[in-house]
């Protein structure tokens, strides 16, 4: 045992070391050639596209026995097509402006010295997430954009599929002539060597766990290292008093319907009090018979005896399924608190055709994304135009809400003078 504690402690030093090394000589690196990189890493995935295949077979095998359930096992499994989309999505983090270098202010002081604010990469970015293996091409290429080193550490479902990815990533590295270890996969499942990598703070930067609520609270538990998460997806839509009900059945029944298991569907639906006896029960049969299950406050039930009665604790949950709650609320400030106390400062939606409402809720509501007139699910990368995105961070120290490249640098000032001595 103490042999093998010693052998992952040498293995996480190892990866430290290198990943650091590499990430200084990523950030003096070209963006067009971290740009050609990128180009040559969505060619090498798709040359690589029958080993890919074959690894991921081998997952799928192993699928059952790990008990997987259908919704992860979908996640897992790739095909030609979705191998084509892994690398079109290397090829839209390409077509991204560099943001390395990026003057973010300058100025001249009167004494004549010349104040650069310069955004440059963190440096080494450790990534821990679960069976996505579009994960591992994704978080790849934005590091190699931003001009960090990164360390993969991907779920022991998708790791033959992540290593057979990480083998043409580091052939698309060696290709453009940068070093090879600025992506490091992860080379064992052995969960032991989380909290050692996670301790490595004279390497690592920051942390990025991606995956449920169990695998963050434990990465920020072991980490000595920053970590940039979100806990739970528990979003919210508020049906104002002068909402178009045309709009706020299509919005609710997408924010819900569309795609119930992931982290920024509606899980709690807020009623207007002056609306909810002619609306609420118009979509809540909606929702039932898409086969939604409704937990509702005493009023919900008045309006929709069908609904199961909400406990307290449904207004924290993230149900992650098609289970949704109702409450009906005393107008918008009502409707505000209930979002700051219960919510997760993930998504959160109002649908008004009050321009004054809508603008006191986007200042009011302490969330990553406030959605107006819109469904939830839009508050993702692609959608925001991030191209690949690094996850969502409900912290509001370094990053908040949808994460890409620029999100995964920092800044430096540059000072430049002619001789100027402070008195």
């Amino acid at each position: 045992m103490a042999s093998e504690t010693r052998d992952l402690n040498a293995y996480a030093e190892n990866l430290g070391r290198r990943a650091r090394r590499a990430g200084l000589a990523m950030a003096r690196s070209s963006g067009r050639v971290r740009t050609d990189a990128l180009l040559a890493m969505a060619r090498q995935i798709r040359a690589a596209s029958a080993d890919v295949l074959a690894a991921n077979r081998k997952d799928l095998d192993a699928a059952q026995e790990l008990g997987l359930t259908t919704a992860m096992i979908d996640r897992l499994r790739l095909d030609e097509g979705r191998i084509h989309k892994i690398a079109a999505a290397v090829e839209e983090v390409a077509a991204q402006t560099d943001p390395v270098g990026e003057i973010m202010a300058g100025y001249v002081r009167p004494n004549g010295l010349r104040i650069e604010k310069v955004r440059v990469p963190l440096g080494v970015v450790v990534i821990i997430y679960e069976a996505r293996p579009n994960v591992t091409s994704d978080a790849a290429a934005l590091c190699i954009k931003s001009g960090n080193a990164c360390i993969l550490r991907g779920g022991k479902e998708s790791f033959h599929t992540n290593m057979a990815i990480g083998e043409a990533i580091t052939a698309a590295l060696g290709e453009s002539g940068l070093d090879p270890d600025a992506v490091q996969i992860v080379g064992t499942t052995d969960r032991s060597l989380v909290p050692v990598l996670l301790k490595l703070n004279r390497y690592i930067d920051v942390v990025i766990p991606r995956g449920g609520e169990s695998l963050i609270r434990a990465v920020v538990e072991a980490s000595t290292v920053p970590v940039i998460k979100h806990y739970t997806g528990n979003c919210h839509v508020y049906v104002h008093e002068t909402c178009d009900y045309e709009l706020a059945e299509r919005v609710i029944l997408n924010a819900k319907l569309q795609r119930p298991g992931v982290c920024n569907a509606v899980e709690t639906v807020l009623f207007d009090a002056r609306i909810a006896s002619d609306f609420l029960p118009r979509i809540g049969r909606r929702l039932m018979e898409a086969g939604c299950e409704i937990r509702g406050c005493e009023a919900t039930r008045r309006y929709l005896p069908e609904a199961k009665t909400a406990t307290e604790d449904d207004w924290y949950r993230e149900y992650l399924d098609l289970i949704v709650a109702f409450r009906v609320v005393d107008g918008l400030e009502a409707a505000i608190d209930h979002i700051n106390t219960y919510g997760s400062h993930h998504t959160d939606a109002i649908l008004t055709n009050d321009l004054r409402a809508a603008d006191t809720f986007a200042q009011a509501v302490d969330s990553s994304s406030v959605m107006i007139n819109a469904s939830t699910r839009f508050s993702d990368g692609g959608e925001y135009g991030l191209g690949a995105e690094i996850g969502i961070s409900t912290d509001k120290l370094h990053a908040r809400g949808p994460m890409g490249a620029a999100d995964l640098t920092t800044y430096k000032y540059i000072v430049r003078g002619d001789g100027q001595i402070r008195t």
